[in-house]
């Protein structure tokens, strides 16, 4: 049978059509690139599940702007595994190649399969010089508010956290209200990426949610967010709870929020046996920036000698006014840390903190230029400038993304783009 008769089967839903040969027609305009999209839509309302399968797939291929119409049209299908498919496919022309690390399976039905899909690896988020548009973010606020299922609203809620959606955010805090813990966890990591701080008072009500993963993901937002009337709760867990893990939490997140009566708090557990809570109470005394507080972290600092606590540590004495770059100074060994891998994504945060005081910037900058830095120095100082930087930064970022070496020159163009976009 032509090619055009599968077409026309696929509008008219001829009966005496296989539902296979369909599926092969999909296939076969799925090689014919976006000027088939036209042709691929219609197969997306076929009464044959596998065939709608099939034509959210090529057109998730094909990937281009045409695609995002159809997607957002199949995400209004009933079928838990077309929404999912559609889902990702809108997040995949924002960030190629998501599809291969999202829920998408090979082409066959999900079923229960999907939850176990998941993984804990929930850090993707687009550059902030990427636009999204208005509607693929009420799309998928949209199906995480309601989907098919709670694997696909769990799966919507993490997609509007990778697209920085925050047109969605009162469908986030509809989801927190799911009875699912997936859907829960998912919005929650949303809403941290999308860092709005209006939305601290819709999390409270979770800070004592009995699914430790949830608890610690609220408590670990409303600090983020810093959502300072949750501080009186945030107290009375890190006193009770007897997790570790949640204990810790509480204590970062209340040193995310500094304040002169924490100072006693802070100071408790500075020496506290467990590495995690004298990491946080260092991160406490940083963001206070009490001078009379430099002396004790400085003997902490010498003392300390475990690398997480330690990089917290001279996080805290950079933040208190030192700002050398000699070998054994605190903010070179921060720096130092960026050559980490098991540490870079701790020591990165706090430089980008840091450099929001242009003095630390006036530091920094010209170290992009030294000789002796690093590859991944040179790439982690750049994602540092872009997010804390100001126009003078931009001549220093213009030199990197001219850098020799292929990455860096390419992190350092990233970098400008970013700056750029952020810059009034």
């Amino acid at each position: 049978m032509a090619l055009g008769c599968f077409l026309l089967a696929g509008v008219g839903w001829a009966g005496q059509d296989d539902a296979k040969q369909r599926v092969k027609a999909v296939r076969d305009l799925g090689k014919g690139g976006s000027e088939e999209i036209s042709r691929i839509e219609p197969f997306l309302t076929d009464p044959d599940l596998d065939v709608r399968l099939e034509a959210v797939k090529a057109i998730v291929d094909i990937g281009t702007q045409a695609s995002l119409n159809p997607l957002i049209k199949a995400s209004r299908d009933n079928d838990v595994d077309v929404q999912i498919r559609a889902t990702d496919g809108l997040v995949n022309f924002y960030v190629p190649g998501y599809v291969k690390t999202g829920l998408t399976a090979p082409l066959r039905r999900m079923g229960t399969s999907i939850k176990s899909r998941f993984t804990e690896t929930n850090d993707q988020v687009i550059d902030p010089f990427i636009q999204v548009r208005p509607e693929v973010i009420q799309t998928l606020g949209r199906l995480a508010r309601g989907g098919a299922s709670m694997e696909s609203r769990a799966n919507a809620a993490r997609a509007v956290g990778i697209l920085r959606g925050r047109q969605a955010l009162p469908d986030l805090e509809q989801a927190l209200h799911s009875k699912d813990t997936q859907v829960i966890y998912e919005g929650l990591v949303a809403i941290q990426k999308i860092r709005d701080p209006s939305a601290g008072a819709s999390i409270i009500f979770l800070l004592r949610d009995l699914d430790e993963r949830v608890q610690i993901a609220a408590i670990e937002t409303t600090g983020l967010l810093m959502y300072r009337d949750g501080v009186s709760a945030l107290r009375d867990v890190l006193e009770h709870s007897k997790s570790m893990k949640v204990k810790r939490a509480a204590l970062a997140a209340l040193a995310q929020m500094p304040d002169q009566q924490l100072h006693e708090v802070y100071t408790s557990y500075l020496n506290n046996k467990d590495e995690g809570l004298r990491e946080a109470a260092a991160e406490g005394f940083a963001r206070l920036k009490d001078p009379g507080d430099r002396a004790a972290v400085e003997t902490a600092f010498a003392n300390e000698r475990k690398t997480g606590p330690r990089l917290s540590l001279a996080f805290a004495l950079v933040s208190m006014g030192k700002r050398e770059m000699g070998e054994f100074d605190p903010l070179r060994y921060l720096v130092d840390n960026l050559n980490s891998t098991g540490y870079r994504g701790v020591a990165r945060p706090y430089l980008t903190e840091l450099a929001r005081d242009a003095e630390v910037r006036r530091v920094l900058s010209p170290a992009l230029h030294d000789p002796m830095v690093t590859r991944d120095e040179k790439i982690g100082l750049a994602q540092v400038l872009s997010q804390s930087g100001d126009r003078d930064t931009l001549p220093a970022l213009e030199d990197l993304s001219r850098d020799p070496d292929h990455d860096v020159a390419q992190e350092g163009l990233r970098a400008l783009k970013n700056l750029r976009a952020r810059l009034p």
